[in-house]
């Protein structure tokens, strides 16, 4: 095992470095100067400009800049400064980062809870009456869009219930941040209970599960041993790649209800075209999305015991 996350750690390192130029060339090559973008339409003398770009190192060289970057992160922790409010990008995503993980920690255990759970009551009854009911529920979640579940959300519980409120406060509380989570969390949760549901029906015909009842063993160990562990597999798989989706992704919904998040700080970037605070926030997921995977591949060894690393 231990040499195993040796190798995948290594691995890592050549994802990491291919990620993060392809995102800085990506982003850097994007039509526009962003410290003209400063001035507006009011125009800037040459001189000005050119001092303003040799300041944030635009003036050098493409792999140069890359460079830069990427040393200043690995040996100091810098990701730089914002053109235009020349605050640190490292602090920058020590405000964001907070607020989006709480919502994506909700919106995950939401899905794992509900969509695991309606997945299993599918795949065991699969066929009948609960099956059907949660595969046209689910079908429907997967049909309506994000935005329009946000803002139909929005308008029914907060503009006429008013059982909560319609934008979250600059310092959101954990039941400030449920609905946003609920909206955030509820396309993957279908796509886990569906996963779960197709799982859990295809195990149940397995010559294993039938010589553990032929065994006589009760039928919550058949379930919760033999059966929940074989079927978690491929969920696994998804959870795993949807803890950074979930980072990443809640643009919209963080736009509905004014998060001042991870997808607020996207969106911001990418209309003043703030390239390096773009830039630190995609290598902060990227790393996410690293740790993730090694997770989900040493889960594998717990849920099946013939697993094995070598």
């Amino acid at each position: 095992m231990g040499r195993y996350v040796a190798r995948r750690l290594l691995q890592m390192i050549p994802v990491f470095f291919g990620t993060t130029l392809l995102i800085f060339l990506m982003v850097y090559s994007l039509p526009g100067d962003p410290v003209a973008g400063l001035f507006g339409d009011k125009g800037v003398d040459p001189a000005t400009l050119a001092k303003l770009r040799h300041e944030h190192g635009l003036d050098l060289p493409m792999y140069q800049q890359y460079w830069n970057y990427i040393s200043n992160i690995l040996f100091h922790f810098d990701f730089g400064t914002q053109i235009r409010s020349g605050r640190e990008i490292t602090e920058v995503l020590g405000d964001a980062f907070p607020v989006t993980g709480r919502i994506a920690l909700l919106a995950f255990t939401i899905e794992i809870v509900l969509g695991l759970g309606l997945g299993v009551a599918a795949g065991l009854k699969a066929g009948k009456f609960v099956d059907n009911l949660v595969l046209i529920l689910t079908l429907l979640i997967i049909s309506v869009p994000v935005f329009v579940l946000g803002y139909v959300i929005k308008t029914v519980f907060a503009f006429e219930l008013g059982w909560i409120k319609p934008n979250v406060s600059n310092y959101p509380t954990w039941g400030e941040l449920m609905a946003p989570a609920i909206v955030l969390g509820s396309l993957s949760l279908a796509y886990v209970a569906r996963l779960t549901r197709t799982s859990i029906a295809e195990n149940l015909r397995a010559d294993y599960v039938r010589t553990a009842v032929a065994k006589g063993l009760p039928k919550r160990r058949v379930i919760g041993v033999h059966l929940m562990r074989n079927s978690l597999i491929p969920v696994a798989t998804f959870l795993g790649t949807d803890i950074g989706a979930l980072m990443g992704g809640a643009v919209v919904t963080e736009r509905i209800f004014n998060v001042k998040g991870v997808g607020g700080l996207i969106y911001d970037s990418l209309v003043r075209r703030e390239g390096a605070t773009l830039v630190g926030v995609v290598t902060v997921l990227v790393v996410v999305y690293l740790i993730a995977s090694l997770l989900v591949d040493l889960l594998y060894a717990v849920l099946d015991p013939r697993i094995r690393y070598a």
